[in-house]
């Protein structure tokens, strides 16, 4: 599968690293892909390392397993840099997308032999600054639409207004809050040279 685009999230529990790798999930099949979201459960508790996994393809998926050698990883807690091997099996012509505020010399000793693309957001100001909270999984989804260009910005834009007006249908006030959020983080995710 040529096309096939695998992707493993690294966050903790409760940061919403299993939501976002859902709502990328339907917003990719919103765009006509065909798609896999699911987590990896174990005992988790708040703030313990969770993994979730997305398959993206223009064909048919027929591997159901988690995924081992992920084209892109996205990092939703730098500090798991320090507890997980977030590298593990990323393909060098891939990338990881990591939240983080730490330079790129840093995070290139972290991420030890990995020489593939390393890219970073600051989800927890862009967070701060479009919803007055730190909700780092709405950042980290526009990131890794960005870098992966697995649909347009428009084409995530247009699809999480709908989500977010379901998901929030009680809420309405967090619609216009994540939606910036999105915006922003389109603009504000930054390769590490």
């Amino acid at each position: 599968m040529e096309d096939l685009i695998e992707i493993r999230w690294h966050g903790r529990g409760g940061q919403g690293a299993k939501t976002a790798s859902l709502l990328l999930a339907d917003a990719a099949f919103n765009t006509g892909k065909f798609i896999q979201g699911f987590p990896e459960y174990g005992p988790e508790r708040m703030g313990a390392p969770i993994t979730a996994y997305n398959r993206i393809s223009n064909s048919p998926i027929t591997i159901h397993s988690n995924i081992y050698e992920p084209d892109y990883v996205v990092v939703v807690d730098d500090t798991l840099l320090d507890a997980v091997d977030v590298t593990s099996g990323l393909k060098e012509s891939g990338a990881i997308i990591i939240n983080t505020t730490k330079d790129g010399d840093s995070l290139k000793k972290k991420l030890k032999d990995y020489n593939g693309g390393i890219y970073t957001i600051d989800a927890r100001k862009v967070s701060i600054e479009a919803l007055g909270k730190y909700f780092p999984n709405t950042p980290m989804l526009a990131a890794i639409v960005k870098v992966s260009g697995i649909m347009t910005d428009e084409e995530l834009l247009n699809d999480m207004e709908g989500s977010f007006k379901h998901k929030f249908a009680k809420k309405p006030e967090v619609i216009e809050g994540n939606m910036n959020a999105l915006k922003i983080a389109l603009n504000e995710v930054k390769k590490v040279n």
